[in-house]
């Protein structure tokens, strides 16, 4: 009988195994990077934490028997967090936090851990920084540490015996590029590291009804760094996001939802991060409005929009300048260059308004991207005032989606973006007419006005 292999040749870059040794992995095609591994005890006799030989086989059961409470929510303690998640932390899903070195991912984290509503312990595992550090930034931000169990390593066999003592309601890595084990190659940091790693964390957290949250680096391009496939194995992704915002004199956080199982990916958080750390805006459209004592100067008008479902009001700012080449641009990294260019193509094509020739630079105060379609029809006025001087009414909110004809649609929830508009002591509001006839949304504004085209906008603003 011929006897079984006792070592295996692995790559240290991407974990592919082969038999015997190679001078290049087929899988990566990096050389010399095969070298001779033990084989696992339980590899020939297991498939996977989930999978062994000697577990019962699966077993269906009738729907109408599951538990409902099996899918209750976990308050975070965060508002603006709730808000993102769909109302709460679901229990065995596993979140994934992405963003920028030093936008406060772990602040985040960190808060949320002390303000998790839960009789559980929540444990915190670090592997970028030391216990020290962690409980300095609890102290600076003046948190309660009290049901917070910390480790500090990113070997997934450690952190596995920890998660089995601890049996935590609540999982925090910190962050999925530290995670290593020598069962997906030597060098940690790879894709197939990341990939493994997660994913047995993410097992657990199913079995153990418990919840998981990772925070993992972005690239330049703003996606999360390492392999696509992990963001396809979490249940919800999460972007957070800075803007300097002028007119809170601090930094502005976003927090959005690229992926969510179990909620809308409309909903943002708004924070500003202080000397306590993050903090909810109260009123968030103070935070994208500029105050000034007297109009508003040409290019500027102001935005009532929906981001999930609350209504925000932001001011769109425009520049029209002679082309500096034989073809005219559009800069616009807030709300989509081609929906921009839609719009300037809509306002020369029906009000004979010569843009082909103008580069155009299109702004959002406070530093918020805005793609819902109801900032259509202020962001035509702010591109027809910059381009003729002309100033819009002070004081006066717009909200409305423009079509090619030169039409102007209705929008949801315009009511709630009249209150708004009218809680900030806005005296004047332009839209369209409401999609039913009879349905005028109820109101103490006396400036309230529907109109049906492009045309009849422009005269009721600037005449």
């Amino acid at each position: 009988m011929k006897r079984q292999r006792d070592f295996i040749f692995k790559c240290t870059g991407c974990g592919h195994e082969e038999p015997k040794w190679l001078g290049r992995c087929p899988e990566c095609g990096e050389w010399n990077t095969l070298i001779e591994t033990p084989v696992s005890a339980g590899r020939s006799g297991s498939t996977g934490r989930s999978g062994g030989r000697n577990n019962p086989p699966p077993q269906s059961f009738p729907l109408s028997s599951v538990d409902p409470q099996e899918g209750t929510r976990i308050s975070s303690g965060i508002g603006e967090l709730d808000r993102v998640l769909g109302g709460g932390i679901m229990k065995r899903s596993a979140i994934l936090v992405g963003g920028e070195p030093g936008i406060g991912k772990s602040t985040l984290l960190l808060q949320a851990a002390a303000a998790v509503e839960t009789k559980g312990r929540i444990l915190y595992v670090s592997g970028e920084e030391s216990a020290g550090q962690v409980r300095m930034r609890a102290d600076r931000l003046g948190l309660r540490c009290e049901g917070i169990e910390i480790c500090c390593t990113g070997r997934l066999e450690e952190i596995e015996t920890i998660l089995e003592a601890v049996k935590p309601v609540i999982v925090m890595v910190d962050s999925a590029q530290t995670l290593h084990t020598d069962q997906a190659g030597l060098v940690p940091g790879t894709v197939n590291q990341m990939k493994y790693c997660s994913w047995e964390l993410i097992s657990w957290v199913k079995e153990h009804d418990a919840a998981l949250f990772l925070t993992a680096h972005v690239t330049k391009e703003g996606v999360i760094s390492g392999p696509k496939t992990l963001e396809h194995m979490v249940d919800t992704v999460l972007y957070f996001e800075g803007a300097v915002s002028a007119a809170n004199d601090g930094d502005s956080r976003f927090l959005r939802a690229a992926k969510n199982r179990f909620g809308s990916v409309d909903e943002i958080g708004i924070f500003t991060m202080g000397e306590r750390g993050l903090q909810a805006v109260a009123d968030p459209s103070l935070l994208f409005l500029v105050q000034r004592e007297g109009g508003l100067p040409p290019g500027t008008a102001i935005a009532a929009v929906l981001e999930g479902s609350r209504p925000l009001l932001v001011e769109i700012q425009a520049l029209a300048v002679p082309a500096k080449g034989s073809m005219s641009r559009v800069f616009s990294d807030r709300i989509d260059s081609a929906r921009v260019s839609r719009v300037a193509a809509t306002l020369e094509k029906h009000l004979n308004l010569r843009l082909s020739d103008h580069d155009l630079y299109i702004n959002v105060a406070g530093g918020i991207r805005i793609a819902e379609v109801g900032v259509e029809l202020a962001l035509a006025m702010a591109i027809y005032s910059a381009r003729t001087g002309l100033t819009l009414p002070a004081f006066t909110a717009i909200a409305g989606e423009l079509s090619l004809a030169g039409e102007l649609r209705p929008i949801r929830r315009l009511a709630s973006r009249i209150k708004a508009a009218g809680n900030l002591g806005f005296e004047n509001f332009l839209s369209p007419a409401p999609a039913n006839a009879g349905t005028e949304p109820e109101t103490e504004m006396t400036g309230l006005r529907a109109v049906g085209d492009l045309k009849s906008a422009i005269k009721v603003l600037f005449s």
